[in-house]
């Protein structure tokens, strides 16, 4: 069950995430933007309190959550890394970008020295 709530609300994250790209040219009233702002902030509030409470398991259930979580943060990252570039190549970066692949690359490097020094 405490999976397939994960992926019910990972999906509805993706299709909050993908209403706010406006994909079909809909002109969006102001009223149905912050509600779709409020809505994807909530939903990730969701999402983020499974990704937190991955509680322990056995060493196979564990290697599983640590293989998804590096596929995440490489998928996470390159990402990053390709729209920098695309955007580097047309002469206009978004620095948020760049403030996201620092902060992803931070928040790394703090997670590894608090588990070495906690475990």
């Amino acid at each position: 069950m405490k999976k397939q709530s994960e992926i019910i609300i990972s999906l509805i994250f993706l299709v909050v995430l993908f209403f706010c790209l406006d994909p079909f040219d809909w002109f969006m009233p102001s009223m149905l933007e912050m509600f779709l702002l409020v809505l994807l902030v909530l939903v990730f509030a969701a999402f983020a309190t499974f990704v937190w409470k991955e509680g322990k398991g056995d060493e196979r259930e564990v290697m599983h959550n640590m293989l998804a979580g590096r596929f995440a943060y490489l998928a996470g990252t390159t990402t990053l890394i390709v729209g920098i570039v695309v955007q580097s190549l047309e002469h206009k970066t978004d620095h948020w970008l760049i403030i996201a692949l620092a902060i992803m690359v931070i928040s790394k490097m703090i997670g590894l020295i608090y588990s070495q020094r906690k475990f």
